[in-house]
């Protein structure tokens, strides 16, 4: 599975490409940021964000999304313009029939380190150990990234699947255990 990281922010942000699957280790496809100058208007900053997002789902090609969930801060202008950035990713993403995941910043330090409230030094020497990598990627936003399609590839895998299972099971089709194909609907 390859999966599209990405950590919004209007100023940096933070996209990083992972290719694995649970219990496998975990390939780097490419790492970087969207930089848009701060004085700049909201709709320029938003178009060059998407823009950037559009050309990393061209590159990357990725399976999936995996977005940080916006959580609520006291600052509310950091988290307008941090939920905007998120809602450009997801609408990039959702264009292409593309999977979105949301995973909140807890979630995240938790599967790569262990800890829900480890520090970003600390998510970034696990994403570089993780990885493989000789140097943590700069700048934080870029290893925030990583660590969000790390995260949806080692969780990301199994919730699909239970979705799928649900969503099969609520509409009356059984699954071939091993094979995933369908035996019909019941009667």
């Amino acid at each position: 599975m390859r999966v599209l990281g990405v950590d919004p922010g209007l100023t940096r942000c933070g996209l990083g490409a992972v290719e694995g699957r649970p219990g496998a280790p975990l390939n780097l496809v490419a790492v970087g940021v969207v930089r848009t100058p701060a004085d700049d208007d909201i709709g320029p900053r938003l178009v060059a964000i998407e823009a950037g997002i559009e050309q990393w789902l061209d590159e990357v090609r990725p399976d999936a999304v995996a977005v940080e969930r916006v959580f609520a801060q006291h600052n509310v202008r950091t988290v307008m313009g941090t939920a905007q950035a998120a809602a450009v990713a997801i609408v990039c993403a959702a264009r292409r029939g593309l999977p979105v995941a949301l995973h909140t910043p807890s979630e995240v330090k938790a599967a790569i380190t262990g800890n829900g409230n480890a520090d970003k030094k600390q998510v970034g020497a696990m994403v570089t150990r993780l990885l493989r990598l000789e140097a943590m990627p700069r700048p934080a936003d870029a290893a925030d990234a990583l660590a969000l399609a790390i995260c949806h590839v080692w969780r990301g895998g199994v919730q699909n699947r239970l979705a799928e299972a649900l969503a099969q099971a609520r509409s009356g089709r059984t699954v071939h255990p091993g094979t995933g194909q369908s035996k019909g609907a019941r009667k």
